[in-house]
């Protein structure tokens, strides 16, 4: 059934950028009167709180703004559990009145508050840092197990509330408690549990593990920072900065509450943001690289830094439409979570920040478990660890499938007993195509390869090739095109299967083995910013020829060494090829997305016929975690199943998906082709009933366009204002660091290279 567009949470989105943005143009929306009861099953009441943050060292003492809902019948003789909520970026506590009524009308105390620099809270914003964010959070759930002190009824701190006696208790001051929220309020619950030890189940939407690598992603080249076990999504080197997101971004923090915590902003050395952020994005505006004081910082405040220290069970909710924090995100707390023994569970969902949730998904404005499946999954999920109850606390992973029609959005989700499912399935590049046109080919046989090679100029920044723009599409509706995106000829080299004759259902992340030629990058990769950047995609073909870059997901890539083979982790994604499609790579030189590189380089992929290939990642390949493995190229599998009756459960069917992780390469980006890592579909076949997959012989295929089909929300308003916001503050942080204002080696200042 087609799925309604639907209210996402003020996460970096429409709603939040369009109050931004209103602020910009010179409006500024003022703190509203004290919230009133919405039901007669509880109270609402508009409290200020006065919290201590930062290092011992650096203490400041901030406001934070947030509405208390108490249930008619909790008491000190009736205590209940509490919930505790706050915004995404650019929001407000406001945001969170859906959840927080609703948990309020099943029996808990709730806490929705804005996070400091947000939505009338003071203090700037550290982008949840711990030492600051979480620490104001634990100081909340101080609050909610009865500390005094802490609440007021004015933002001066003068008229004192009494201690909250509602809430039950494991211990003297010890709340039981639980957080959710999205995105910016999502990372927020990995810095409380890990600053304190009376939270007791987190939900976190949306969010990210490393904000370095969700700013500027090098998708090779990982590392395992320290204490980690295994590596995420962290990399050696820097990747390339996402420039749209980065704008809207800065536009969000620099207008979103200026006027009432910092009405000279030009005096200020990073308008609402912590020091270092303003060189940041000039670093990353004029580079196209994240220098490496910026990224110890944005890893200072994401958890890949401190995961350790999460221990309480945890749902992770990631979305699928979501060029942001992609589900390599979320994968990587999964992991790290699963591997030291924090109970917790990952559910890709449809919504994120590129799109809307699908129908009876969840509807923030109006959350009703009734109806709505992932709303019904949190509120099972607190039930369980809260209130002690034997609600189900749903599957160990599940993705929600696009190509399923359903009448309840439950039945569109599959289910699996770990992470990852199913098998690889391993396609190796060819220089010859198999069909008539130009370019190259994706071959199951190695015997098939045929040498040649493909040559293109990675063209320095930004430029279009086939996508999307994602924050510009996100925030304001995109013009009409007049006709599908073109890939620019000569700026890339694509790759593609012949056309299916079944479905290839893919689950996970996709990996690229690539040895490339580019001398010119050979001589200049000394320096981070001299390195080759190239964009990798996988796009859907249809019988039409048009191509769709799979979720608008692109695979930035820096080279540590280009005259080594590296090994790319694509974001991972859920989706079908249906037979009479065929299955694209391309790997471009640049992307509307990123910065990219700073200067033209040409670059060679060759390709050998008879070549040994080495197992399980050949030099030259494309392997896909695939629900079922794939049959040669050029024969025909069988009889086509027919479409997808909304009932294939994609799940395994008992036999071991396996253990590997997310396939790393060599790390170091100097192994010799024999990288022993599988990547994300490892492990056994345990194919799963989604069906066989399979290509049929060579055939003629229409020209090559490439567009995007994301879900975009509907906001309105020219996209020129949002640009103007983040241009404002790179403008901004540029001028002071030409006056001087932050000398050589103080903290926030930009680091020679």
């Amino acid at each position: 059934m087609p799925r309604s567009r639907r209210t996402a949470p003020s996460t970096l989105a429409g709603l939040a950028a369009l109050t931004a943005l209103t602020a910009l143009a010179g409006g500024a929306a003022g703190l509203g009167s004290p919230a009133a009861a919405a039901d007669p099953a509880y109270s609402v009441t508009t409290l200020h709180f006065e919290v201590t943050v930062g290092p011992q060292d650096d203490r400041q003492t901030c406001d934070v703004v947030g509405d208390l809902y108490v249930p008619a019948d909790a008491s000190a003789q009736g205590r209940v559990p509490a919930v505790l909520t706050t915004n995404g970026f650019g929001g407000s506590k406001d945001d969170q009145a859906g959840l927080s009524g609703l948990f309020a009308s099943r029996g808990y105390v709730a806490l929705s508050y804005s996070g400091l620099g947000f939505g009338g809270s003071s203090c700037e914003i550290t982008l949840d840092d711990r030492e600051h964010d979480g620490q104001a959070a634990a100081q909340l759930i101080d609050y909610l197990g009865g500390a005094d002190g802490i609440a007021f009824e004015d933002a001066a701190h003068t008229r004192p509330v009494a201690p909250l006696d509602a809430v039950r208790l494991d211990g003297p001051g010890d709340p039981r408690v639980g957080m959710v929220g999205g995105s910016y309020g999502g990372q927020v619950q990995y810095a409380a549990a890990a600053t304190t030890a009376k939270l007791d189940t987190i939900v976190p939407l949306i969010t990210w593990n490393d904000l370095s690598y969700s700013l500027g992603p090098n998708n090779t080249d990982q590392v395992a920072l320290p204490g980690q076990e295994r590596a995420g999504v962290s990399t050696r080197t820097p990747g390339s900065v996402k420039t749209n997101w980065a704008l809207g971004f800065s536009a969000l923090g620099l207008t979103g509450d200026v006027a009432n915590q910092q009405p000279d902003p030009i005096r200020t050395r990073c308008p609402n943001f912590a020091d270092f952020v303003c060189p940041t994005l000039v670093t990353g505006a004029t580079t196209g690289v994240l220098d490496d004081a910026s990224v110890q910082q944005l890893r200072r405040a994401s958890v890949a830094s401190y995961q350790d220290d999460v221990r309480v069970p945890t749902l992770l909710l990631q979305g699928q439409a979501d060029t942001l924090f992609n589900l390599n995100e979320a994968v990587a707390t999964y992991q790290a979570l699963k591997a030291q023994g924090t109970p917790v569970k990952m559910a890709w969902t449809e919504y994120g920040h590129s799109g809307d949730p699908a129908e009876g998904e969840i509807d923030f404005a109006d959350p009703d478990p009734a109806t709505q499946h992932i709303t019904k999954r949190i509120v099972d999920w607190f039930d369980h660890y809260l209130k002690d109850t034997d609600a189900s606390t749903g599957p160990e992973f599940s993705y929600f499938r696009d190509w399923v029609d359903y009448t309840d959005a439950e039945e569109a989700y599959a289910t699996a007993p770990s992470y990852p499912v199913g098998s690889s399935s391993t396609y190796h590049l060819s220089s010859t195509p198999t069909s008539t046109l130009t370019g190259g080919a994706l071959v199951t046989d190695p015997a098939d390869v045929t040498t040649g090679e493909e040559r293109f100029v990675a063209p320095p920044g930004p430029a279009s090739n086939g996508e999307d723009l994602d924050v510009i599409s996100t925030f304001f509706e995109q013009p009409e095109a007049a006709e599908p995106l073109r890939e620019v000829p000569g700026t890339f080299a694509r790759y593609d299967t012949d056309v299916l004759t079944q479905r290839v259902d893919v689950v996970g992340s996709p990996q690229v083995r690539l040895q490339v030629e580019a001398p010119t990058a050979a001589v200049t990769q000394e320096t981070d910013a001299g390195k080759l950047v190239l964009h990798l995609k996988v796009a859907d073909v249809a019988p039409d020829g048009t191509a769709t870059v799979v979720r608008n997901l692109a695979a930035p890539v820096r080279v540590p060494d280009v005259t080594r083979p590296f090994t790319v982790t694509m974001p991972a994604f859920a989706h079908r090829f249906a037979p009479g499609h065929a299955i694209r790579l391309l790997v471009a030189g640049a992307s509307p997305n990123y910065r990219g590189g700073t200067a033209a380089v040409p670059v060679g992929i060759s390709t050998t016929a008879g070549a040994s290939p080495t197992r399980p990642l050949p030099a030259q390949s494309l392997t896909l975690p695939t629900l079922a493995g794939v049959p040669d190229s050029g024969t025909d599998p069988g009889t086509d199943p027919g479409t997808d009756p909304g009932t294939d459960p994609g799940t395994d069917p008992g036999t071991d998906p396996g253990t590997d992780g997310p396939g790393t390469g060599d790390g170091d980006g100097s192994d010799d082709g024999s990288d022993p890592t599988p990547g994300t579909g490892g492990g056994t076949a345990g194919a799963g009933t989604a069906g066989g997959t399979g290509a049929a012989p060579a055939q003629a295929a229409p020209a090559v366009t490439t567009g995007s089909t994301t879900t975009l929300p509907d906001t309105g308003g020219p996209s020129s204002r949002l640009a103007a916001g983040g241009l404002a503050l790179v403008l901004l942080g540029a001028g002071q660091v030409l006056l001087g204002r932050r000398p050589a080696g103080a903290p926030g200042a930009l680091s020679p290279r």
